[in-house]
């Protein structure tokens, strides 16, 4: 007679936590490499690069798209570093969502 498995409790997964990927406004960067860096790295099209370059133009930040942490650091990354490359002084940072 085969003797039954324990049955083990079902593991609690928790969600992974998600965080925004935010460009900021400086007095130097041009509108025009603000769309291209939000067309390379976060796929908008023409329309919505427009639209967030102009709230990050207007309001100072805008978010350019929510990721899991890993993703969104390595988003932050590489638009800093094409920045730089472009002698551009243009900020990305990540904030964490409640």
């Amino acid at each position: 007679m085969a003797q039954a498995l324990p049955k083990t409790a079902k593991p609690i997964v928790k969600k992974p936590k998600r965080f925004e990927v935010i460009l900021l406004n400086d007095d130097y960067t041009t509108m025009e490499f603000v769309i291209e860096v939000l067309k390379r790295f976060f796929k908008k099209n023409d329309l919505a690069a427009e639209a967030i370059m102009l709230k990050i133009h207007i309001d100072g930040e805008g978010v350019c798209g929510t990721y899991s942490y890993d993703i969104a650091q390595t988003k932050v990354n590489q638009v800093i570093d094409f920045a730089r490359q472009n002698d551009q002084p243009l900020m990305c940072v990540l904030r964490e969502l409640n």
